[in-house]
């Protein structure tokens, strides 16, 4: 009896539906809601003129095209590469995994102050990797390729964590029948093991492209912080602080904000219709 009233759910071990969901949303209104309707009411301040001024002045408009197609190819990078890390640490048994398993977490417990002089040192001229681009003519200190590659260092985590317990419930059986059947490698892989990778995917390259647009602390040190060439928005907003603008400085947060609740929805959207599309063909 016991364990068919816990089937249908009437033993719940938290709270009822009302005060945990009263919580939920006082704890979100107080930690997301309250402060994002801080900078639209503060940005309310300026008129449409000055806003609109102020969103599209060239430095904004580099900013922006600099830090959203920064983050987006980041993201991108670490989706392929953090599969791949994800797939080695679930179907390999190896002499250090262990240690490689704990590396993955280092830029989460890492200051981000910490990682961008570490980057910068590593990148520059006279630094270990720096050095050995130089010959190529490739120069990553206090440039965008600079800011990539910080952007890709704070991503991986994200991408590594949500896939590999993924990976670990799916059952090798799956893999086994699809080649007992003649399907070659490719075709494992992509008919089987990637739809149902898909919306862990998807999650983690949201959380990887949400994480590198307000990302500063490991950029500015690597980035040089030149005028319409290295400068992210999170600078920009900085600068205008600086200077006491508030009301600049969420305007143009604003844009930031708006712009990148339109994609993290979009990606949702699709990721849900991924396990929509995943749920009716398993059916």
């Amino acid at each position: 009896m016991a364990n068919k009233r816990i089937r249908a759910g009437k033993i719940r071990v938290l709270p009822g539906f009302k005060l945990t969901l009263g919580f939920t949303l006082f704890y979100l209104g107080l930690i997301v809601l309250i402060p994002l309707a801080a900078v639209f009411w503060k940005a309310s301040t300026l008129t449409w003129a000055e806003f609109w001024h102020t969103v599209t002045m060239p430095t904004a408009m580099a900013s922006y095209r600099l830090t959203f197609g920064a983050s987006f190819c980041a993201a991108l990078v670490n989706l392929v590469f953090g599969l791949v890390v994800a797939w080695v640490l679930v179907r390999y048994e190896f002499f250090g995994k262990k240690i490689v398993d704990a590396l993955v977490d280092l830029p989460f417990a890492l200051p981000t102050a910490v990682a961008g002089i570490t980057l910068a040192a590593l990148y520059s001229q006279n630094g270990w990797i720096g050095r050995l681009l130089l010959p190529f003519g490739v120069k990553a200190a206090n440039t965008q390729l600079g800011i990539f590659i910080a952007l890709t260092f704070i991503g991986l985590p994200f991408i590594v964590r949500t896939v590999q317990p993924v990976l670990e419930d799916l059952d090798p059986e799956l893999e086994e029948a699809a080649s007992s059947l003649g399907a070659n490698r490719w075709q494992v892989f992509s008919r089987v093991i990637l739809p149902m990778l898909a919306p862990a995917l998807l999650t983690g390259f949201a959380l990887a492209f949400a994480r590198a647009l307000g990302e500063y602390g490991s950029v500015i040190f690597i980035a040089g912080n030149i005028p319409m060439k290295t400068q992210i928005t999170p600078v920009v907003i900085m600068g205008e602080l600086d200077m006491f603008d508030y009301a600049k400085a969420t305007a143009i947060a604003v844009v930031m904000l708006v712009v990148s609740f339109v994609l993290l929805l979009a990606i949702n959207v699709l990721q849900w219709w991924t396990n929509r599309y995943n749920t009716n063909n398993l059916a």
